[in-house]
């Protein structure tokens, strides 16, 4: 058997046992009061903390929306004194335009109405003169039925008279000129009026000086220009000219002894002379063209026909001659007077050099003159009555209003 080594416990023991659990759980229960006491004040500091810092916040947000507020209606307040204020400009702007405006419209009615008044006198005197012409008018085409047929034909000869100082003056046509007169001649022969007969010596005058003018056959130079022009090509051109060297003399062998010094340089030139020669040439040397110059060369020349075809239409004698003259000079000097084509070319310049291309016209032609003094003259009666007419009618015009007015 074993030993029970455990001692028997006493009482007081056993109930001091008992109640150490019972103090632990006290003092346990104590400690978890004090420390959930304690974090209930904790919490309720936080809380309390919290709460002021929300009060804080939400006066500061009061404050400040409050501040916003009164700056927001400041300047609503500002703005609106400030629109006030544009709005009373705009208003006294609209009244001084509204003044102006009225002003003007007043200026403009006024000016309108002293244009339309303006605008109806005007008309009115218009429609006066009108009805003077009108009444002129029928005057005259009631004369005119009763003229002589024969009248016509002075206004023909007057048109062809003109028409021929026209031809003669403007275009230089001569044979235009001498047959509208002649025209005109036979239209005032056909009257067969004894009082035109100074009008027709000064009409057989005329025809006289113009016939006398020396005609030109303008188109026929220019083809044998323009023919000229074409063969310009074709000239051959001349070599390089050279002048003529001098003479040289042949220097002898002299029979002498003590000349054998120029003996010797004599010999030694006769023999140098097998091999190299040399002549000297004094002179003015031409030298050959260069393929371009050759171009320039043969446009020259028919640049200066071209201008004496120019000129003999405008009857410039002075041009005419000066370009012929210029064409042959470069010709002699540039292409082969030994060849036929350049003989022929040379001798067509000197044909065409000694025609005259300037004419001298008639200053005026007295036929011009004498019928129109003449057509005034006979026309002068019927203008008369053409003037005097409407002062007739005008007081007969006026007795029949009146009469009109009483009846």
């Amino acid at each position: 058997m074993t030993k029970n080594n455990n001692k028997p416990q006493s009482a007081e023991e056993n109930a001091a046992s008992v109640i150490a659990p019972s103090l632990a759980t006290q003092e346990q229960k104590k400690t978890n009061q004090t420390t959930h006491s304690t974090s209930a004040t904790t919490s309720k500091k936080q809380e309390e903390l919290v709460d002021k810092k929300g009060r804080r916040l939400g006066t500061v947000a009061i404050i400040i929306s409050i501040l916003l507020s009164g700056g927001a209606f400041l300047a609503s307040q500002q703005q609106v004194t400030q629109q006030q204020i544009k709005i009373a400009q705009l208003e006294q702007q609209l009244k001084s335009a509204d003044s102006t405006f009225d002003a003007k419209l007043v200026t403009a009615e006024q000016r309108i109405t002293d244009k339309a008044d303006e605008i109806v006198r005007k008309a009115t005197v218009l429609m006066q003169q009108q009805d003077k012409s009108i009444a002129s008018l029928q005057l005259a085409i009631a004369d005119v039925k009763g003229r002589r047929p024969n009248d016509w034909l002075l206004a023909e000869a007057d048109y062809l008279v003109k028409m021929a100082g026209r031809k003669l003056w403007l275009e230089h046509d001569v044979v235009s000129a001498t047959r509208l007169m002649e025209n005109a001649d036979q239209r005032i022969s056909a009257l067969n009026d004894p009082s035109l007969t100074p009008l027709r010596r000064a009409m057989a005058d005329d025809i006289a000086t113009l016939k006398a003018i020396p005609l030109i056959d303008r188109d026929g130079l220019v083809l044998k220009l323009n023919s000229l022009e074409q063969q310009i090509n074709k000239l051959p051109l001349a070599s390089a000219v050279l002048p003529e060297a001098d003479a040289v003399e042949q220097k002898k062998v002299s029979t002498n002894i003590n000349d054998w010094q120029s003996n010797l340089m004599q010999s030694l030139d006769d023999f140098a002379g097998h091999f190299i020669t040399y002549r000297v040439r004094e002179g003015n040397v031409i030298p050959l063209l260069s393929p371009e110059q050759h171009f320039y060369l043969k446009e020259n020349i028919k640049g200066k026909l071209l201008l004496a075809s120019k000129a003999l239409y405008r009857e410039q004698s002075e041009v005419y001659a000066t370009s012929l003259e210029s064409a042959k000079l470069w010709s002699s000097q540039y292409f082969q007077q030994d060849d036929p084509a350049v003989k022929s070319f040379m001798a067509q310049l000197d044909s065409l050099a000694k025609f005259k291309v300037d004419v001298r016209y008639p200053q005026k032609m007295e036929t011009q003159a004498l019928l129109s003094d003449f057509i005034s003259e006979r026309l002068r009666r019927n203008v008369q009555a053409v003037g005097t007419a409407p002062v007739k009618a005008a007081p007969i015009k006026k007795t029949e209003t009146v009469e009109g007015g009483k009846s």
